[in-house]
Parts: C-alpha cells; structure tokens; sequence
C-alpha cells in the first residue's frame, strides 16, 4: 500500500467542499467568482494529491537507499522536500486565484 499525505488530501478535500458549498449559494452575477473558488479549490486538490503520491514514492525510495548506503540520507531528503514543494506551490496559486475573487 502505497504511502498518501493524509492531513493534505483532507484539506484538499475541504477546500473543494467549501467551493461546493459555495457553488450553491450563488448570487445573482457572482458565477465568476464560484468558477474562480473552484479552479482555486482543484488547483490544491491537484497539487496536494500530487505532493502526497510522489512524497510517498520518493520517500520510500530514500529509505531504501539510505538502509543500503547511509551517506546517501542527506541528498535522498533533497528529493523529498522537492515533490513537497509542489503542495507549497499549488497553496500560493490557489491563495493568488481567491484573492481575484
């Protein structure tokens, strides 16, 4: 069973529900701003689901070579803290597409 990020896919997960949510109560000529809050709401689900599987992947892989090599610890996490900061990314697209709502 592979690893997932599972406080980041629940916050994912939230975000588009609250666009959900958001869709529902939609005021008359407000359908850009719900199409804003969804694309910001799947733009993090994206990238947090994303983050989650390669972090997984990539950080079993460090493990494995680092059991086999331990010098190789320090530039294996390198690797992990990359595919981590594709969710950073995905929060601060998602924060700059609400703030044009």
């Amino acid at each position: 069973m592979k690893s997932v990020n599972t406080g980041a896919a629940i916050a994912a997960l939230l975000l588009l529900a609250n666009a959900a949510q958001a869709a529902e109560a939609v005021p008359a000529g407000g359908e850009r701003s719900v199409g804003i809050a969804l694309a910001a709401a799947l733009t993090m689900a994206f990238c947090v689901l994303g983050s989650g599987y390669a972090v997984g992947r990539i950080g079993s892989a460090a493990m494995g070579a680092a059991a086999e090599k331990p010098e190789l610890l320090m530039r294996s996490l390198l690797f992990v803290a990359l595919a981590e900061g594709l969710a950073v990314l995905g929060f601060v697209v998602a924060i700059m597409l609400l703030q044009r709502v």
